[in-house]
């Protein structure tokens, strides 16, 4: 990921300095655990403790050998010495790439998981805040019914705590180790070696693999990263519309001392929404490649490691950022419940049409014949620059059959947020 998206914490994860350190600790922890058995001498893995590691001096020596991990074996035989003839004892290079790939990816999903619970503190602080705060609800872009500005985020809530699950779930599935040889078969020790290595990364061990772990694990991962990522897209793209000049109910933070626009100084766009759409399509483009990535040759090819190389590091760490920037996004967001009352009166009345739909049918009047009632009136007020309310209120037929009381407890705007405890109630933060 470019610098620019690029969360400091997260990103060390996936540096070349990182890696190469967790590449060393499997290859002392495998030394580890073959003295603990007898078939090497005592005090091998201790060798590795004074190692050094120096990411140019390996690139300098990749330079040549056109590998990385044989990189890595002779920079850091140099510095063992003549315990250097049992490192890397019965390995693949795949050992140490999955191995230390699986720990990463746990290590940047506890990071993620971290900025996510931030963003749902917020998500649910403003849930809260706007629970009996009226809006217009909008479907097909066209004014609905009353809604709940709250429940807009608590709809928002509800989907990234269920994802939340899935992502921490899916660790145990996804960051597998693998210390089982070049083909997987374990050639050269017991499933015993591959155990306590993971155990001691806090992993799981792949119960199968060839030379490497099914790619599978990763498809289903960077699924979930983009479902999140889409998930704060789809809200994004809420803000924007509701950040639009002719709408004007909320709009995202304009900071001190920040500009819009180049050429035009009025301008505050919504930026940090915009990006935040941008990034999640980079996401939903990485998941791609990952299922791409599942068709492997045999019990290996090589395909899919340059690819994953870019799209692991990109997703999580473009994901995290997402995060970040949306936590702030809601915490600091400008709500106008002025406007939203103002544009509900824009339609004069006409979104009630279901509730007087509805109290003619409890009058006696069949679906169809209510329905053609009111779809005339609510065709007369749009023609005619009318109101509904009024215009229901001089119907001769609706007169005949609803009291005045009857009447105007249709119009109450209130009426619509009748369950909106009960909702909250169920997902448990009222």
């Amino acid at each position: 990921m470019i610098e620019r998206y690029s969360p400091e914490e997260i990103t060390k994860v996936w540096s070349d300095e990182e890696k190469f350190k967790r590449f060393l600790k499997i290859e002392a922890l495998l030394c580890e655990v073959l003295e603990k058995q007898g078939k090497i001498p005592k005090g091998v893995s201790k060798s590795f403790s004074k190692v050094k590691i120096s990411t140019q001096a390996i690139k300098r020596i990749e330079e040549k050998t056109h590998h990385d991990i044989v990189a890595f074996l002779k920079h850091i035989s140099k510095q063992i010495g003549e315990n250097s003839q049992y490192l890397h004892r019965g390995l693949t290079s795949s050992d140490l790439l999955d191995t230390t790939l699986a720990s990463q990816i746990k290590d940047a999903t506890q990071i993620i998981l971290k900025d996510l619970d931030a963003v749902l503190d917020a998500v649910k602080n403003k849930a809260l805040k706007y629970k009996d705060t009226l809006c217009m609800a909008r479907t097909h872009g066209v004014h609905a019914e009353i809604y709940s500005f709250g429940l807009k985020f608590l709809y928002l809530y509800n989907d990234l705590r269920e994802e939340r699950r899935l992502l921490a779930e899916s660790l145990k599935f996804v960051a597998c180790g693998k210390i089982s040889g070049a083909v997987g078969n374990f050639a050269y020790f017991e499933p015993k070696v591959e155990e306590y290595i993971c155990r001691k990364l806090k992993i799981n061990p792949a119960l199968v693999s060839t030379q490497i772990v099914s790619r599978e694990r990763i498809a289903y991962y960077l699924s979930l990263i983009s479902l999140i990522g889409s998930t704060l897209e789809r809200f994004a793209t809420e803000i924007r519309h509701l950040h639009r000049s002719e709408v004007n109910e909320a709009k995202e933070p304009f900071y001190k001392g920040q500009k819009g626009s180049s050429a035009m100084p009025h301008k505050q766009n919504p930026i940090i929404c915009e990006r935040i759409c941008g990034l999640a399509r980079v996401l939903r483009a990485n998941m791609l490649v990952a299922y791409e990535n599942i068709n492997l040759w045999h019990e290996r090819d090589i395909s899919h490691s340059s690819a994953e190389r870019v799209i692991l590091p990109d997703s999580t760490i473009g994901l995290d950022y997402m995060l970040k920037k949306f936590k702030n996004l809601i915490k600091d967001l400008t709500v106008y419940p002025e406007n939203m009352l103002k544009n509900i009166e824009l339609n004069r009345g006409i979104i009630y049409s279901q509730k007087l739909l509805t109290k003619l049918m409890d009058k006696g009047f069949s679906r169809i014949r209510a329905y053609d009632i009111v779809q005339g009136i609510a065709l007369k007020v749009i023609n005619k620059n009318s109101s509904f309310k009024k215009e229901a209120f001089v119907n001769a037929k609706i007169k005949k059959n609803l009291t005045k009381n009857e009447l105007e407890e249709i119009f109450n705007p209130y009426a619509y947020l009748s369950n909106v405890d009960k909702i909250y109630k169920r997902t448990g933060i009222s």
